[in-house]
């Protein structure tokens, strides 16, 4: 179910419960500002999430209120994990849902890294 990207961050959402080991994740990546994990319902061949470790629900969120360190250590993490992957040739796609229209599911900021396949056009429906 899409959330509201505005509402306050709620630390029982299940990537807060994967930074703090409650739940165990296929990691392919930490760092000091970023974790990157196997998504469990992938939607393409690879599938790779990156999440800030800071406590942020949406872009916005993150923007506004994170240092500019963890903005870019975030950024530079996503990065890393597509060079690390094989993914910059034959390329990749990045995606961020932010928000009921975005259909953002986990209110915690997070990129989906999508490869492995030509992935068609940008937007269905």
């Amino acid at each position: 179910m899409p959330i509201d990207a505005t509402q306050p961050y709620d630390d029982s959402n299940v990537f807060a419960k994967i930074l703090r080991g409650e739940i165990p994740s296929r990691t392919v990546y930490e760092d000091d500002f970023a974790l990157a994990f196997h998504d469990i319902a992938p939607q393409a061949p690879t599938h790779i999430l990156v999440i800030p470790k800071g406590a942020y629900v949406s872009w916005d969120d993150f923007a506004a209120k994170a240092g500019d360190a963890e903005i870019a250590g975030f950024v530079r993490a996503v990065g890393h994990v597509a060079r690390a992957a094989g993914l910059v040739e034959p390329g990749y796609r990045l995606l961020a849902n932010i928000g009921g229209h975005g259909h953002q599911e986990v209110p915690h900021l997070h990129v989906h890294i999508f490869a492995g396949r030509p992935l068609g056009p940008m937007l269905a429906g």
